[in-house]
């Protein structure tokens, strides 16, 4: 078996209220409008299993601010950064409103390229974050809106908005740069991580597969690859559910995209099924450098320190 095929596995029960519901009053009101909104419920428990209050949580490709926003209100310190400078608005918007809530903490935005994270944080960062949490900009999985006849469409006919990242032209921003390239930076910001955890620390990745031409690219263990290449261990590879868990069913909450993708699918002839989890790949620092030998280290298998 391959290390991928050993990682322990376990499944976050993510989606018992909707993801408006999760929202609520917790985010100013432009945060709906990013592409791919991490969902609150997997940053808190990826939070709550693999750090302690007071610790320091960071995401390097923050959006609006879901991983802050959720450590700051577990108690824990953060720290992110955000390419897009609308993106750095509006996730300081909730930070600020977060201090609204009663919530003094120390949390921080700072505005540039993850893949330049050694030179984006301060000293005072390296080697000290307890939990990375993250997600691979990955356009063909952006969640955005619609609008139709009766709502502001002139043509009667559904239309989509908010389901991109930025200016398409802007090849700086990794969700215009291609499959192979996304892999190639999303495996620069890794080794940057690395630099800035401590040792021991976890990387929490949420990601999934997606299909390009009726092809299925397994995302997530090429993710876990980069970590690898980042010098990260696999530690875990578990399942986020975005579906409610019933007494006897999941109860799948797939967006209008989703939904209308699966009928164009199946009309087809692909019998594809509406996406009930996200995988949470988790990789580990080790607790001593490369090619140390410590009784008891951290060496890439099993569940370590949470």
């Amino acid at each position: 078996m391959t290390d991928v095929e050993e990682l322990a596995l376990s499944v976050w029960a993510t989606a018992q209220t909707s993801p408006a519901a999760q929202r609520k009053g917790r985010y100013v009101s432009d945060s709906t409008a990013h592409p791919a909104k991490m969902l609150p419920a997997v940053a808190a428990h990826a939070i709550r299993a693999y750090t302690r209050p007071g610790d320091l949580v960071f995401d390097p490709m923050v959006g609006s601010g879901t991983t802050l926003v959720e450590a700051i209100d577990a108690g824990r310190r953060a720290v992110g950064v955000e390419y897009e400078p609308h993106w750095v608005s509006v996730a300081r918007a909730n930070l600020e409103l977060a201090r609204r809530r009663g919530h003094d903490h120390d949390g921080e935005v700072v505005h540039g390229d993850a893949r330049q994270l050694p030179f984006l944080l301060p000293e005072r960062y390296r080697g000290q974050v307890a939990l990375v949490v993250t997600s691979p900009p990955y356009g063909p999985s952006t969640h955005g809106q619609v609008v139709t006849d009766g709502t502001g469409s002139d043509d009667g006919k559904v239309h989509k908005y908010h389901h991109r990242y930025g200016s398409a032209l802007d090849r700086g921003n990794l969700a215009n740069v291609g499959h192979h390239r996304l892999l190639a930076g999303f495996t620069r910001i890794l080794t940057g991580c690395a630099a800035v955890l401590r040792p021991g620390g976890h990387v929490a990745i949420t990601v999934r597969p997606w299909r390009e031409h009726s092809e299925l690219i397994d995302l997530p263990s090429q993710i876990i690859a980069c970590g690898q290449a980042a010098g990260l261990v696999p530690v875990e590879r578990c399942v986020a559910l975005l579906a409610r868990v019933a007494e006897d069913e999941l109860v799948a909450r797939g967006s209008f995209f989703q939904r209308d993708f699966i009928r164009k699918q199946r009309e087809q002839g692909l019998p594809l099924h509406l996406i009930a989890h996200e995988d949470v790949v988790v990789l580990a620092k080790p607790l001593v450098p490369s090619g140390t030998s410590v009784p008891g280290s951290l060496t890439g298998s099993g569940r370590w320190g949470s």
